[in-house]
């Protein structure tokens, strides 16, 4: 008996083909827009993220913007939901107390270890941050003052040279940001820049104590300050790479 005849496959020449390193940075892409679209507070819990419309937006195709949600899914920004698809996470009280808490637990021992190790390139290093956020926050650029504001702790992370510490970090600030747009903190800019300033005083005066008790403070303030109040944002505006 003769082998079954191989089917062959009609590919329409104006589809684009991904090649494997193609696939690789558009799925990253995706990752970091949707991502940063959460740590700038633009991107809210619950938003449906439609497979059709992403792929529309970054120009690739639905299996790129499937594994770029798979990847969010991991992460615990994205719940992918049988029959219904991908919606942003809505983390609950709970989790919200789990991821405080945790942040709390690193980072005051993070800020612990800097005063013992930190030279003075490093604190000037700290200063420039911080003039930058005081300028996002004084200009009112929210998107800017946002991000600065988040990455302060993920800098913190990266002057003790820990690759490892300083993703956690990151990956807590994602799911902190999501936290405060799921209950709507009322943590000013302007308070959290203060509390940044108090803590890198500390660091400069190498207190171990104060910068301790300050990084404990700040987190819980933003904590306390949170309040159950939802929003809604729309997918086309958020994800649209800007020119």
């Amino acid at each position: 008996m003769a082998p079954p005849r191989a089917s062959l496959k009609i590919i329409d020449p104006s589809t684009p083909v991904e090649t494997p390193a193609d696939a690789g940075s558009a799925t990253e892409r995706i990752v970091e827009s949707i991502t940063g679209a959460i740590v700038e507070r633009r991107l809210m819990p619950g938003t449906k993220l439609v497979e059709q419309k992403i792929a529309d937006i970054f120009k690739v195709s639905r299996t790129i913007v499937r594994q770029a949600l798979n990847q969010l899914s991991r992460d615990r920004l994205v719940n992918l939901e049988p029959a219904r698809g991908a919606f942003v996470a809505m983390p609950s009280l709970e989790e919200a107390r789990q991821v405080f808490e945790m942040r709390n637990m690193l980072e005051s021992a993070m800020v612990g270890q800097l005063c013992a190790r930190i030279t003075d390139g490093q604190i000037a290093q700290l200063r420039a941050h911080l003039r930058a956020e005081r300028q996002a926050v004084a200009r009112g650029d929210v998107a800017l003052r946002t991000r600065l504001l988040a990455d302060f702790h993920v800098v913190l992370a990266q002057l003790l040279n820990n690759a490892v510490l300083a993703e956690t970090i990151r990956d807590l600030l994602s799911r902190s940001q999501l936290i405060s747009l799921m209950y709507q903190s009322s943590h000013s800019a302007d308070e959290s820049h203060r509390e940044h300033e108090q803590v890198v005083d500390a660091i400069e005066r190498r207190d171990v104590r104060a910068a301790t008790r300050l990084m404990a403070n700040h987190l819980d303030s933003v904590e306390r300050n949170l309040r159950t109040n939802p929003g809604s944002s729309d997918l086309d505006q958020i994800l649209q790479p800007r020119k």
